[in-house]
């Protein structure tokens, strides 16, 4: 609803003056959205009033509109009507200037405001904690501006599905919530896009418990695939291990990112280890390395090697695992090769 045309226009006089009274850094503003400088109407003072009111103090106040400098072009009744439905999931006012200052430009897209009242009822009928709906709010906003009814359809197909494959009904809210915090961008697939992946897998003799697993494992992942990229990425594995359709579905239940990843990807995280001079055995016995970018395996390599650790002799479970994973498996082949060979304080038994 605001002109982007920035030629033969001059930058608003009361905005700026405005702004220079709150220490805003007005060339930021200039070098990121100019064109919210040539607006005719802007509500500076007022948008600034209703940020000190919850507690931002000035450097606050100025951080927020330096980096989303369209904030001050929303009315006053806009943002105080965010500000309440935002007040449904957040413990205090405290809170939610901390969230605003972390995700200016979350809180002040207003346009879905009714969608995302709906969605956040919803979310809480559901059981989804607060915490977890202010993170949605933040890191995945674009799942409100769905109509609800949408969310209610992927959720009711995914509740459905699970029943379908032997999910229990006692534990299907459990598994629906990890889901969903897991990864809240399975919402924004269409039930239809969900139901084909399924039915790809049983087609490829998954039983319905094996799909089960692999739901759990990528974490909805595999509702953002298709079943054109997953049968390129499974017969591209099949040719590299030179296996057999049921050695290659053990393998996909082994490691879900070989359903997961695309060809390329998958070609470059390969030759990558390849150049290490890892064989194409020691990947078939340990898949789940090819889930690290080819910069991690290089760098946990390169770490293994100074402990003296050869890795092309030894099984790729040392490089597997998140950091955190890796620092423990380090942190033990570190300590035994610094362990003596002998113990000092053992008896030596020498034959007269």
């Amino acid at each position: 609803s605001y002109t982007t045309d920035t030629k033969s226009r001059e930058e608003n006089k009361k905005t700026l003056e405005s702004l220079y009274s709150l220490s805003v850094d007005i060339t930021k503003i200039r070098r990121l959205k100019e064109w919210v400088l040539l607006q005719d109407v802007a509500y500076v003072k007022e948008i600034a009033g209703i940020l000190q009111e919850m507690g931002a103090d000035e450097t606050t106040v100025a951080s927020i509109i330096e980096r989303c400098p369209e904030a001050i072009l929303h009315t006053p009744a806009e943002i105080n009507s965010q500000r309440a439905l935002w007040k449904l999931v957040c413990q205090n006012e405290k809170q939610l200037i901390k969230l605003i200052e972390q995700f200016p430009e979350s809180f002040f897209t207003t346009e879905y405001q009714q969608n995302q009242k709906a969605n956040i009822l919803f979310f809480q009928e559901l059981g989804l904690k607060n915490n977890i709906i202010t993170r949605f709010l933040t890191s995945a906003p674009n799942i409100f501006y769905n109509p609800v009814e949408k969310n209610k359809n992927v959720i009711e197909t995914l509740q459905r599905n699970y029943l379908n494959l032997g999910g229990s009904e006692a534990n299907m809210k459990i598994w629906i919530l990890k889901l969903l915090s897991q990864n809240p961008f399975i919402l924004l697939n269409t039930s239809t896009a969900i139901q084909e992946n399924l039915e790809f897998l049983q087609k490829n003799d998954f039983t319905d418990q094996e799909v089960l697993q692999l739901l759990s494992k990528l974490k909805g992942f595999i509702f953002q695939l298709n079943s054109t990229t997953m049968q390129k990425s499974m017969l591209f594995s099949k040719n590299i291990f030179k296996c057999s359709d049921q050695e290659l579905k053990q393998l996909v239940l082994k490691c879900p990112a070989l359903l997961y990843y695309s060809v390329p990807v998958l070609e470059e995280r390969l030759e990558g280890l390849l150049k290490e001079g890892i064989s194409i055995a020691q990947i078939r016995e340990t898949p789940m390395v090819l889930e690290l970018t080819t910069q991690i395996v290089q760098y946990r390599i390169k770490k293994l090697s100074a402990l003296g650790y050869d890795i092309k002799s030894g099984n790729l479970e040392s490089l597997n695992g998140t950091k955190k994973d890796f620092e423990v498996t380090y942190g033990k082949i570190q300590s035994k090769k610094e362990r003596p060979i002998f113990n000092p304080v053992a008896p030596l038994h020498i034959e007269d």
